[in-house]
């Protein structure tokens, strides 16, 4: 994630355009110090991006003033010390989610940042995805009706590591290493929900380990102890029914490796990654229930491919540019810390609801 969607797709590209644009005699250009473990990786790194400063040297980092933003691409369970020794080292706090392990500790990340009075935000990337982007904007048009339900089928097939390569790394598939499909896609679901459908009030899941059994990075097995399924309903504010399948181990027959279905009183769209289908109250079939004979109707071609209307930059590289303007400019960024430990908070409760077989409120962060 750090050196693909951050460095290579975002960074990168907003140097290489001559920075973030505010006016025609000023703009925003980020001067990166590459930080991690192994010199040879970023030496590599350094070459092909032909950024200059990199370092395995965080803490010299943090001591400098020129550095003005730290941003985190750690595993979840590394994240909150090195955030906490960020903002006590007065940088504002661009991260990853989850943010951390549970909610305390989330919460507790906000708290110590308005504290210190530095910004900070969060990636929610998939807010500006092309099929979500598209689905806003039937909203805000009212394409929808009243809102009923939201089905979201996200995964595909993890391999295990054996006789094909995993393409995940083997930390996601162990608990104890803050792994587990519920940790990391709970906290997309949230700021998804909350933002373009409703804002999250109760939540039922089921969690399962369908594989259990796992071979890392070099080949040797593991127990695999984090759970890589989960199945679950979310009932929102307004009343809007959400069921939402997560698993990385399912083969994808559907338009997309996500797919949101979201149906309304005058009609319904499919969006995927970065295309969305409708089928509006005007061109919906009455299919007649008879398994007794065989149907040639193909309902795939009931759908309409609603047309891109516009150019959609990388999702990642959108938010970096609003965060840059957010920390020069002070233009407004709402997708902050808190609005991260609310994704959090529903992991954590989807872990509850699991284990308990049973219904669970999502009370407020406020």
């Amino acid at each position: 994630m750090g050196t693909n969607q951050h460095l290579l797709r975002s960074i990168v590209p907003i140097i290489e355009q001559g920075g973030v644009k505010i006016s025609e005699d000023e703009v925003i250009m980020p001067d990166p110090v590459l930080v991690g473990r192994n010199p040879v990786k970023l030496e590599k790194l350094s070459e092909q991006t032909g950024i200059d400063k990199w370092t395995t040297d965080l803490d010299k980092e943090l001591e400098d003033e020129d550095n003005q933003v730290y941003f985190d691409a750690l595993r979840t369970d590394l994240r909150p010390p090195h955030i906490k020794k960020a903002i006590a080292a007065g940088k504002h706090i661009y991260c990853e989610k989850p943010t951390a392990l549970n909610t305390a500790d989330a919460v507790e990340l906000h708290k110590i940042a308005e504290e210190k009075g530095v910004k900070h935000g969060v990636v929610q990337d998939k807010l500006w995805l092309p099929g979500l982007a598209k689905l806003r904007q039937l909203r805000e048009q009212d394409f929808f009706g009243e809102l009923l339900s939201v089905k979201a089928d996200f995964g595909y097939w993890v391999f295990e590591g054996d006789t094909v390569p995993a393409q995940r790394p083997s930390w996601n598939y162990r608990k104890e290493d803050g792994g587990g499909i519920i940790l990391d896609m709970f906290c997309h679901w949230r700021y998804v929900l909350d933002n373009l459908f409703g804002e999250v009030e109760r939540v039922s899941c089921l969690g399962a380990t369908h594989i259990d059994k796992r071979y890392d990075e070099q080949g040797e097995p593991y127990d695999a102890t984090a759970d890589d399924a989960a199945y679950a309903i979310f009932e929102l504010e307004n009343g809007v029914v959400a069921q939402f399948n997560s698993s990385w181990t399912t083969r994808v027959r559907r338009d997309d490796l996500v797919t949101f279905q979201v149906d309304g009183t005058k009609g319904s769209a499919v969006a995927g990654l970065r295309e969305v289908w409708i089928q509006p109250h005007s061109a919906t079939p009455k299919p007649v229930w008879n398994p007794d004979v065989d149907s040639d109707h193909n309902f795939f071609d009931d759908w309409m491919l609603m047309p891109n209307q516009q150019e959609f930059d990388n999702a990642f590289k959108i938010q970096w540019e609003l965060f840059l303007r957010h920390i020069v400019k002070d233009e407004p960024f709402r997708w902050n810390l808190l609005e991260a430990a609310k994704g959090v908070q529903l992991a954590e409760l989807g872990y509850e609801a699991s284990e308990k077989r049973e219904w669970i409120d999502v009370p407020s962060l406020i």
